[in-house]
């Protein structure tokens, strides 16, 4: 699996510490840094069964500057959230966890994190 964060998020490192305490098989992706294509953000919308504002961070000062709290939310829309998305990284929900099961979720959350252990453990 997969992890994408932000090590200075409070919420990718305890997705981090629940993984290791898991003894779970990971790579950490420091998205900021290895910023995902639109393609890959495609994807993981896909896995995720999401739109790509719903893992937006609107409460980002570039949201903000971007307007984005005006832009329609209609499936018209999408490539320019993910342009967005891809062009401005801190503005992706994160921790986001990519399963080998083909699943995927945002790692907010104890249960969240470890549905994802749980599914690899069964694989």
């Amino acid at each position: 699996m997969e992890i994408w964060i932000n090590p200075g998020c409070s919420k990718c490192r305890s997705a981090l510490s629940i993984l290791d305490a898991e003894a779970a098989s990971y790579t950490v992706r420091r998205y900021l840094d290895d910023p995902p294509t639109e393609s890959e953000i495609r994807e993981v919308l896909a896995r995720l069964g999401l739109e790509p504002w719903d893992i937006t961070r609107t409460g980002e000062p570039v949201a903000d500057r971007l307007g984005m709290a005006s832009w329609p939310r209609e499936p018209g829309d999408r490539d320019r959230w993910i342009g967005a998305l891809a062009a401005n990284p801190v503005l992706i929900q994160r921790p986001i966890i990519t399963a080998d099961d083909g699943s995927a979720v945002i790692g907010r959350t104890e249960e969240a994190v470890r549905s994802v252990t749980r599914r690899s453990g069964d694989a």
